[in-house]
């Protein structure tokens, strides 16, 4: 009997490499929505010194400015371990870098409880929680979409990046209520719990990588080789031996050794701060920051309280803030792998910079249809920059793109901490918040004319790279 022939369909099923099976439901989907998950349990302690500054205060009596240097120091180390955290998921897998990451926010959580002076609080709150959340900072999200996605990526990242800023919000009126019956320690203690019931389905499922399970990143149908601006130093070869040198036959060189994760990050920031775009990123998310986490996450509750309005009250407009992020951020994604993102950076800043500054007349003792319309729009306003934002540093950075975003994210919090700390001091200083308000409406603005001057081709030329 002959042979098939060599088109024949049992060759060809024979022949089939693992990346050509058929899947209902690709794993990339699986590892979003644990990923998801993780950055909702992650974002739990984000919003709650928002909540929990007023009950400190009455306890204890520490100042609005003591506090808020406790955000701030949280802040800072949220945003200065992110480009590592980035490098560290690189090197030793997404994974066990989120697990740590979410153990870290559990522990520092419980043992807020356990604080009588200042000092204590600036550790929990600032170096513990501070060091979990930044190595589960919105990089993460970027660094999935980037890893398991081919296609959708704006898509995916506006939809993690939601989840994170969702979390961070939604559960505020439960935050709140505990903090005023039974008490503030029990609400650090749901915060701790949150994070910790993600770890076991995170070691379970949240795959490392597309070959960890035996597929391509969605929407690949071939495995994907960077082009020459986007190829690191590592992955090409050297001269002597490309592929037409004369000794072509000769055995490849064995790969580069890989670089340590906190020297990578490094290098890339020194190759990235030689070009503009970066700058212009980093300045935009630094003002991005500050009147996101910095102000509304931090202020909104105490200055509302203010004004005679109940915490939970506050509280529960905040959480209106989170459910309406995520149709803003989603749409975002959506909008990002469609349009221009420097066009979409632009608009999205100068409608925040509207908001915050009609937001002083907005604020009282009840809750009026104009303070509403205020919650909707800033909630689709919230974090739809990130996607954009993501987006420009994949087309101008190539495979450097999720460290360059972790980087770009470290001015996002370095603002938002600056921003924090200012507005305590503001708060204490005068003992209102309307000065902080409208300098971050005149900041949004600043924002917005730096992100409009991004060019277009800003990719074309600046792709840069160093080695894995």
């Amino acid at each position: 009997m002959s042979a098939r022939p060599a088109g024949s369909p049992d060759v060809a099923a024979s022949t089939r490499p693992p990346f050509g099976r058929r899947r209902r439901i690709h794993p990339a989907w699986t590892v979003a929505a644990v990923a998801f998950l993780a950055l909702v349990g992650a974002a739990g302690f984000r919003a709650a010194p928002g909540v929990l500054m007023v009950p400190l205060q009455q306890e204890f009596g520490w100042s609005t400015t003591v506090l808020s240097a406790a955000v701030s120091i949280n802040l800072v180390l949220f945003g200065l371990t992110a480009p590592f955290a980035a490098a560290l998921m690189e090197r030793f897998g997404i994974r066990s870098v989120t697990a740590v990451a979410l153990a870290l926010i559990g522990a520092g959580s419980a043992l807020t409880v356990l604080v009588n002076q200042s000092w204590q609080i600036l550790l929990t709150w600032g170096l513990l929680i501070g060091l979990g959340t930044g190595s589960m900072a919105l990089v993460f999200a970027a660094t999935i979409a980037n890893t398991w996605f081919a296609t959708r990526r704006g898509l995916v990242t506006g939809i993690l990046t939601a989840g994170s800023a969702a979390g961070q919000l939604v559960f505020l009126p439960f935050i709140a209520a505990l903090a005023q019956h039974p008490g503030w320690r029990q609400a650090s203690l749901l915060i701790a719990a949150g994070a910790l019931a993600v770890v076991p389905l995170v070691l379970k499922f949240l795959k490392n990588s597309p070959a960890d399970a035996g597929v391509l990143p969605y929407g690949a149908e071939t495995p994907e080789v960077p082009d020459a601006g986007t190829r690191s130093a590592a992955a090409a070869p050297a001269p002597a031996e490309r592929v037409d040198a004369p000794h072509a036959t000769e055995p490849a060189a064995e790969p580069a050794p890989r670089v340590n994760a906190a020297v990578r990050a490094l290098r890339v920031l020194r190759r990235a701060s030689r070009v503009r775009t970066f700058w212009a990123l980093v300045a935009g998310f630094a003002i991005c920051g500050a009147t996101t986490n910095g102000l509304i996450g931090t202020h909104f509750i105490p200055s509302a309280h203010d004004h005679g309005m109940p915490e939970t009250t506050a509280a529960g407009l905040l959480a209106v803030v989170g459910i309406f992020d995520i149709v803003g951020t989603i749409a975002s994604g959506w909008l990002t792998d469609r349009f221009n993102p420097r066009v979409l950076l632009a608009v999205y800043y100068q409608f925040r910079g509207i908001g915050l500054l009609v937001l002083p007349l907005l604020l009282g003792a009840e809750v009026q249809p104009s303070m509403i319309v205020f919650v909707v729009i800033y909630g689709l306003d919230w974090v739809a920059t990130v996607p954009p934002t993501a987006a420009i540093c994949r087309q101008v950075f190539g495979a450097d793109g999720g460290v360059v975003f972790g980087w770009v994210f470290a001015a996002h919090q370095l603002g938002a901490a600056a921003a924090a700390l200012a507005a305590g001091a503001v708060r204490d200083a005068t003992g209102q918040y309307t000065y902080a308000w409208f300098a971050a409406a005149a900041m949004c603005t600043i924002a917005a004319v730096i992100s409009a001057t991004i060019r277009k081709d800003a990719g074309r030329d600046a792709k840069v790279a160093v080695p894995a």
